[in-house]
């Protein structure tokens, strides 16, 4: 077998919205995004969205939405991918890394609340791999110590904590539709909240701070006194080039119908390992797996000896990954890590395995199998 580790499930209905697209000949930034902007919202309960090319545009706009004083303090997990940490250098504050529960992978909120101090601003939890930080604790404790929060959900499109959609907790929920995330775009990503007037200049600094994208003055001509200045727009912020397009908009919305039953698909895979591995005393999960919450993006392990697994699951065609390296030991971030021993220990045991909605029972399987096999 060639099994893959991560692989987006498009088909039919993608290629029926794409076409709708081609034949409109509008493929920029048009009215797929608007539309696709308006479904979010109604899928995910928030007042309002902006799609965006990617999940790093969406934390770093997210960051620029409350013009913190340079130097300023986010605390951010130590295991999560680059953009939480960089999002914060784009907008010139510093990155405070908090260590990761060891059973969890999730931000430690008691490392949290030692890791704070007053010139704290704000704070960026991760629902890594799609198992959702308690937001109801953090957000308690975001009150009390006067901070924002900003959700990368990057893992968890359509995930819940507690039946409330994660992305909604905090003050702005980010979001990532990369190729191989629970839905995808090909690439993009969304910001969403229910504080209109927070995120709506956004719409300026994701199109280079101009103030009205081109399909909203196209379609608004009707509206101008002359409408020969139908062209006429301002650029007020310093912004950047992080517009959704139509194309990536028509995959989104085909992807958000199939969401739902995505995420159950993915339930039943993940179950179906748990039941495979739970006998096996050298592997165990990579964390918690909880039924009714989270919308579990890949399915991880934690193995003694993770390298020699690697190499045999690889031997026999299986493709496996980690996720992820510690930040805290990569060199961009080392002048601001320290105190994170947990995070810098247990990631050398974790293991991802192939997680997608179209392996096969017969693949699952295969794998069981070989896990089993492993001496």
């Amino acid at each position: 077998m060639n099994i893959r580790l991560f692989k987006p499930s498009v088909g039919q209905e993608e290629l029926d919205n794409i076409k709708e697209v081609f034949d409109r000949a509008w493929l920029g930034n048009g009215p797929m995004v608007v539309k696709f902007e308006e479904a979010w919202n109604q899928y995910v309960g928030s007042k309002i969205s902006i799609g965006v090319n990617s999940a790093t545009a969406a934390l770093h706009l997210a960051l620029t939405a409350f013009h913190f004083p340079e130097g300023k303090k986010v605390l951010v997990p130590a295991i999560t991918f680059a953009s939480t940490a960089t999002a914060v250098l784009y907008n010139r504050l510093i990155p405070v890394f908090v260590d990761v529960d060891p059973e969890t992978v999730s931000m430690d909120l008691d490392d949290l609340q030692h890791k704070y101090d007053k010139d704290c601003v704000a704070v960026i939890p991760v629902h890594n791999g799609g198992y959702p930080v308690a937001m109801d604790r953090l957000m308690d404790l975001a009150g009390k110590l006067n901070m924002k929060v900003i959700e990368d959900c990057a893992h968890c499109a359509g995930g819940e904590y507690k039946r409330k959609k994660l992305g909604t907790w905090g003050d702005i929920g980010c979001f990532s539709f990369e190729e191989k995330k629970c839905m995808t775009t090909g690439d993009g990503g969304m910001i969403c909240s229910n504080d209109k007037n927070l995120i709506s200049p956004l719409r300026a600094y994701r199109w280079v701070g101009i103030d009205k994208d081109t399909w909203r003055r196209a379609t608004g001509m009707e509206a101008i006194t002359n409408e020969a200045m139908h062209w006429y727009y301002e650029i007020s912020v310093l912004g950047y080039k992080y517009n959704m397009n139509d194309i990536a908009a028509a995959i989104g919305l085909a992807q958000l119908n199939k969401l739902d039953s995505m995420i159950a698909k993915r339930a039943v895979i993940i179950q179906k390992y748990l039941d495979g591995i739970k006998d096996l005393k050298y592997i165990r999960p990579i964390f918690p797996y909880e039924r009714g919450n989270g919308a579990y993006w890949y399915f991880g392990i934690r193995c003694e000896n993770r390298d020699e697994l690697i190499i045999y699951l690889k031997n026999k065609g299986i493709a496996t990954g980690v996720h992820f390296y510690p930040l805290t030991l990569q060199p961009l971030f080392r002048p601001y890590a320290f105190g994170c021993p947990v995070a810098e220990n247990i990631w050398k045991k974790f293991i991802t395995l192939p997680s997608h909605v179209d392996l096969t029972d017969k693949e699952v399987n295969f794998i069981i199998e070989n896990l089993k096999n492993f001496q």
